[in-house]
């Protein structure tokens, strides 16, 4: 039987070498690349050609979306697992967007990662069952259909910046969340402010919430966490 080929894309060593071995445990799964960075996992995947990557969210230079983004638009062949402790509804949907395959959370029994691994490698999209019940309500809610007309005025970025202030995220929080710092967040939310001429933060969360601005509202023109 032939195998699935993966990659281990995480910045965490020890993280790495334990997928490795519960992956070598398995008859029909094996390792052929690990990489520590977004930029090496690009790099790996181009070179090893693996029929599956398991990539974290939190890397070093480029993030796990970030290099999903540019592993897919590259080559579609690889199918791209998160495999991340993030499960916020702004990650899952900018991993999907991305053209990520499936998002698992690190905690996932392993029994529930190997089934993910394999269905990923079938193509298949799949989540881990919370985050799946949850997109299944996101999506039962009535709401606008998802439009790029939303706040037309502002990038992909600042409608992720906006939707997370209306969320009750600080600048901290925002940072922290989308790996920026907090000088970045804080010129993110001027330029939001500036451009939809409300006075303050107050008014700019209103505005979102009363357009029921959402994270598929985000836009695809950029990456969302980069």
């Amino acid at each position: 039987m032939e195998k699935l080929r993966i990659l281990i894309a995480d910045d965490h060593p020890l993280f790495r070498y334990g997928i490795g071995m519960l992956l070598a445990t398995t008859g029909d799964l094996e390792v052929v690349g690990e990489a520590a960075t977004g930029e090496e996992a690009v790099e790996m995947a181009a070179a090893l050609q693996p029929d599956v990557i398991l990539m974290d969210i939190r890397m070093p230079g480029w993030n796990g979306i970030e290099a999903t983004q540019r592993i897919a638009r590259r080559d579609g062949k690889a199918q791209i697992l998160i495999l991340t402790m993030f499960k916020d509804d702004a990650s899952v949907f900018t991993a999907m967007r991305a053209g990520a395959r499936g998002y698992v959370l690190k905690d996932a029994e392993k029994d529930d990662l190997l089934r993910a691994i394999r269905a990923v490698g079938r193509g298949e999209a799949i989540f881990s069952p919370g985050i799946a019940a949850r997109m299944i309500d996101y999506f039962a809610m009535t709401r606008p259909a998802a439009r790029e007309e939303l706040f037309p005025e502002l990038t992909a970025r600042e409608r992720e910046v906006l939707y997370l202030i209306s969320e009750g995220a600080s600048n901290s929080d925002i940072a922290g969340r989308l790996e920026l710092s907090g000088k970045t967040v804080a010129n993110y939310v001027t330029n939001i402010l500036n451009k939809l001429q409300v006075q303050d933060r107050s008014e700019a969360i209103r505005l979102a919430r009363e357009s029921r601005l959402g994270p598929e509202g985000f836009g695809t023109g950029e990456s969302s966490l980069a």
